[in-house]
């Protein structure tokens, strides 16, 4: 793709889906809209201009359909106080499964045409995702393959489950950030690209991260929930259990919000239709990684929690196991590791050969592998029982929730040419804390 005019034209796109909107309230606009069938397009300038996005149906009048935004101006708080205006234009009422062509910008400048296609707001509908975390601007080994089978229309959407540019967003008076957003344009201009915060985010309070991505909800896109055919997936910031300086509260905020959000997606109704709960955040709860970090060399403060703030900080682990949440994913780690079905530090499988069919814990993976300039990292050489498969491959994950009852995972080798080198089927004849027993 060509390199836009910085002075004038976007410099970055990115779609995402705007589902329900919760009503927590985090300092952020109320930018979302109560409406499945909506794609919010998201973009930057250096100059302050309009925020139009022209689209019309693929083989239709081109063009036809005009929808107008806002621009919020972003400073980074880098020494050079770098201004960026980040546009932000949501289109609504728009026929499910149906593919659309458009273009962003202004009368001052316009991207180049794109195209996605709008989700299907069925519940029997069987979307497939590409889910990684960890991939930078310097190394992006994976980008290449990804934006290929993107653009063949191989998924529906995007899970970058958190350390997007691998290194931080902010370096370099933010131009990293700028690079990183042009890199995956490729990408999220086609299907939406739904994101959660890593610990590379964390510089200035998260800014770069918060005003860059536009994700469902009021919490400045650090959590949220959003559902897709028998889905309904929750994406989460582990970072808050780190960054104490941020604010202690924001560890009981999420908490609380997330207490709030698997109770109404356990109401039976809600269950019914979207039997599956899908988590993703950046640090693991658990891996066998030899590289000293939280979740090898102490226990994960994202599992158990921390004991050193006042009062002390509950852990997710006991919480996803109560609401029945069924795959965890997870990245941070440079490497892809399957678990066994796991809760408190025990397996507890489905059977001895079929572990994952009706298993009795959620099923973990760790995807952070797509690749950046720290490369991928060791494993320690004595794992516990509950790590099934590992791989130092640079890499990505597949997932399909095919239907009420079955769930597809498989990891791809970048390194040997996208070879799929791990698979599994999720079989689950029931849903929920009961299907534990």
């Amino acid at each position: 793709m060509g390199v836009f005019n910085l002075l004038k034209f976007p410099v970055a796109l990115k779609l995402y889906l705007c589902t329900q909107c919760k009503s927590f309230r985090l300092k952020a606009p109320d930018n979302c809209l109560n409406s499945p069938g909506s794609m919010a397009v998201t973009w930057t300038t250096f100059n302050e201009t309009e925020s139009k996005v022209e689209y019309g149906l693929l083989g239709g009048r081109l063009f036809e359909m005009i929808a107008k935004g806002g621009a919020t101006l972003f400073v980074d708080s880098g020494k050079e106080k770098r201004k960026m205006y980040i546009h932000r234009v949501t289109l609504t009422d728009l026929k499910p499964a149906a593919t659309y062509v458009y273009h962003c910008g202004s009368d001052e400048g316009w991207s180049e045409v794109f195209s996605f296609t709008a989700l299907n707001d069925s519940t029997s509908f069987s979307p497939r995702f590409a889910l990684y975390g960890d991939m930078g601007n310097e190394n992006p080994q994976s980008l290449a393959r990804l934006q290929k089978e993107t653009q063949l229309g191989m998924y529906d959407a995007i899970l970058h489950i958190g350390k997007p540019a691998c290194h931080s967003l902010f370096q370099d008076n933010a131009r990293i950030g700028d690079e990183f957003m042009r890199q995956i344009q490729s990408i999220a201009a086609y299907v939406p690209y739904m994101t959660c915060p890593g610990n590379h985010e964390s510089t200035y309070n998260f800014s770069n991260y918060r005003n860059r991505f536009t994700m469902p909800g009021q919490t400045e896109s650090l959590w949220y929930s959003w559902n897709l055919g028998s889905a309904h997936i929750i994406s989460l910031s582990t970072e808050v259990y780190f960054y104490l300086d941020f604010g202690q509260e924001l560890i009981f905020k999420q908490y609380e919000w997330l207490m709030k959000d698997l109770e109404e997606a356990n109401k039976p109704e809600n269950r019914a239709v979207r039997p599956w709960i899908l988590t993703m955040g950046h640090r693991p709860m658990y891996c066998s990684d030899d590289d000293q970090d939280d979740c090898t060399q102490f226990d994960s403060y994202v599992r158990l929690g921390r004991s050193d703030t006042e009062p002390p900080a509950p852990g997710l682990e006991d919480l996803f196991y109560r609401y029945g949440v069924d795959v965890e994913l997870w990245a941070h780690e440079h490497t892809y590791e399957r678990l066994w079905p796991v809760y408190g530090d025990k397996v507890y499988n489905g059977s001895k050969e079929q572990p994952y069919v009706n298993p009795k814990a959620p099923v973990h993976i760790i995807t952070g592998s797509a690749g950046c300039r720290e490369k991928t990292d060791r494993f320690n050489p004595n794992p516990k029982e509950w790590s099934a498969f590992r791989s130092m491959d640079y890499g990505y994950t597949r997932m399909q929730v095919v239907n009420a009852t079955h769930l597809y995972l498989e990891q791809v080798s970048d390194d040997q040419y996208g070879k799929v080198i791990d698979s599994i089927w999720v079989e689950k004849e029931k849903h929920g804390f009961s299907a534990w027993f």
